[in-house]
């Protein structure tokens, strides 16, 4: 038995049902009598059971043809509020949009992107889902989310990858740190120093770890945190140093409540940008959620 009843099945059953006349029914339904009593006897025969009692020319229900009158009603009902509520989206212009960003991103980044989308789209729906760059790719993977905005993936075949911008990692420390006042990194000091990075499971602290392993240094990381901006108030206050992107710290570093210094010689760089699914073409509010990322993220570039 398919697990799958033929809806134009169902809205017969139920006209015959209500009418009880294979002649009404057929009129009803735009088809010949013959077609609905063939209809009728496929419908029993996918059941395994009898629907209706045929007594003359009147047509009236057994008990299990009244148990499915019940559902098909709702499935008919359903069907046609589903048709309505699709028509109504056309006419009111409504529509939706789904998006991944990390949370830095979404303080520092979307705000005004969103400010700017909902002038342009007010009808539409608009959801935001946060997380770490695997994360999000995962999700647009899965396709609980249209677009993500992350850092670049590698090996991700399934994923397109629109860049937007690329930032560099620094050092960045309180104010009365001593390389401030030295005005440059001791590289012999580095391994001395506490660190607060960010959460050992993201894409990030891999970054970082790499680039030091590289060079030959091991971090004292003291503190792994999920939240940049806890990371900034224990830099402030002196109990570590972080290794950041600049534009996640503009604001303090603009009031010299933190300072930036650069990692080495070599540079640490990420490349963000927009994450979709391959294959898929984006719909008119997405390419404009696109574009006036592309013109937020400019400065940075």
């Amino acid at each position: 038995m398919s697990e799958i009843l033929d809806s134009r099945q169902l809205r017969t059953f139920v006209s015959l049902a209500r009418t009880g006349s294979f002649t009404v029914t057929a009129k009803e339904v735009f088809i010949t009598q013959s077609a609905v009593s063939h209809s009728m006897k496929s419908l029993e025969d996918e059941l395994g059971c009898r629907l209706l009692n045929r007594v003359g020319k009147k047509t009236t229900l057994t008990l299990e043809g009244e148990h499915l009158l019940r559902h098909a009603q709702k499935i008919i009902t359903d069907m046609s509020a589903a048709r309505e509520a699709l028509a109504n989206i056309g006419k009111t212009g409504e529509t939706r949009l789904r998006v991944g960003a990390s949370l830095s991103v979404c303080q520092h980044l979307l705000p005004d992107v969103l400010r700017q989308f909902k002038k342009l789209h007010p009808k539409c729906h608009v959801t935001l889902e946060t997380g770490d760059s695997p994360a999000l790719a995962e999700s647009v993977r899965e396709q609980r989310v249209d677009l993500a905005l992350a850092l670049a993936t590698h090996r991700e075949t399934s994923l397109e990858f629109q860049p937007m911008f690329t930032d560099e990692l620094m050092f960045i420390v309180g104010p009365q740190h001593p390389w401030v006042e030295a005005g440059g990194v001791a590289r012999p000091e580095i391994a001395k120093q506490n660190f607060i990075l960010y959460s050992r499971a993201s894409q990030t602290f891999r970054a970082v770890e790499s680039y030091f392993q590289d060079e030959g240094i091991v971090l004292n990381a003291t503190m792994e945190l999920g939240s940049i901006e806890t990371i900034k108030e224990l830099v402030k206050i002196g109990l570590g140093i972080s290794v950041l992107a600049t534009w996640i710290a503009r604001p303090e570093l603009k009031e010299s409540s933190l300072m930036a210094l650069p990692l080495g010689r070599r540079k640490l760089k990420r490349e963000w940008g927009i994450l979709s699914l391959r294959g898929r073409e984006l719909t008119t509010v997405e390419n404009e959620f696109v574009e006036l990322c592309g013109e937020a993220t400019q400065a940075l570039r």
